[in-house]
């Protein structure tokens, strides 16, 4: 009888594991970031792992390739835009979980010039950039994602834009205009000041005024689809000291 019991009990144990596998991977979270926060929100999955919670999977890509994912039923359980505009795009269309928005960070936009150049500017209205490029190009996203939107609002404020206007070449996120400068294929790009700091190839030539450009803003939110428990718990971690001084290391200001 004893023995008997023994096996049975043996047999639920493996039963468990068997079933508790396929629950444990259904409790990993999804969460579409905008290209810019890749190396930050990798270590914010991290360190909410280790303070309990489950695996994160990350996607990144432009803010707006990312709403459009969203709006085509990709998986997500949150998102994280790098503007307000694409947050409102996704949410005017009912895909954000009521009460869940808010905005967490901001951040700066910089002229970068790869590691080793030497181009001096001065970072200002009537500045002369189509001179300093030359016959290179200028390093920029595209006009729809959220970097290049601010580059391009920058430019036009401190009146230089159509000066350079033939001289862009257009990336398809921010990231991907930073690898232009970092390789050495553009003399100069517009990328966050964040981005520069994450890529030893570039440095930093300017910031552009605060003014010149609309704020840039951060916001998150869970998806209306999302069934995973953890999204709210993982909302609130970023809000947590640990999370803030994450942020604050790679560079960004936590909006309270």
């Amino acid at each position: 009888m004893l023995q008997t019991r023994r096996c049975l009990a043996l047999v639920l144990a493996v039963l468990g594991l068997a079933l508790a596998a396929p629950a444990a991977a259904r409790e990993a979270l999804t969460v579409f970031a905008a290209a810019s926060l890749k190396n930050v929100m990798d270590e914010q999955g991290a360190a909410f792992q280790k303070a309990g919670g489950p695996p994160v999977r990350f996607s990144y890509a432009a803010s707006s390739a990312i709403a459009r994912q969203i709006e085509q039923g990709a998986p997500a359980d949150i998102y994280i835009s790098a503007d307000s505009d694409w947050m409102n795009y996704v949410e005017q269309r009912g895909l954000v979980k009521a009460g869940t928005r808010r905005d967490l960070l901001t951040n700066h936009l910089a002229l970068i010039a790869p590691k080793g150049s030497r181009v001096r500017l001065s970072v200002g209205r009537n500045m002369p950039l189509a001179r300093a490029l030359g016959t290179g190009r200028l390093a920029m996203a595209a006009p729809e994602v959220p970097a290049g939107k601010y580059g391009r609002a920058a430019l036009t404020s401190l009146g230089v834009l159509g000066s350079v206007e033939g001289k862009i070449v257009s990336a398809e996120n921010v990231r991907a205009a930073l690898a232009y400068v970092s390789r050495g294929e553009a003399p100069l790009g517009i990328v966050y000041d964040t981005d520069a700091k994450a890529d030893p190839g570039v440095r930093i030539v300017g910031l552009f005024p605060a003014g010149s450009y609309p704020k840039i803003v951060y916001p998150a939110a869970v998806m209306a689809g999302s069934k995973n428990p953890a999204a709210g718990r993982f909302m609130a971690w970023l809000a947590t000291p640990g999370a803030r001084a994450i942020f604050r290391k790679h560079g960004f200001t936590v909006l309270r």
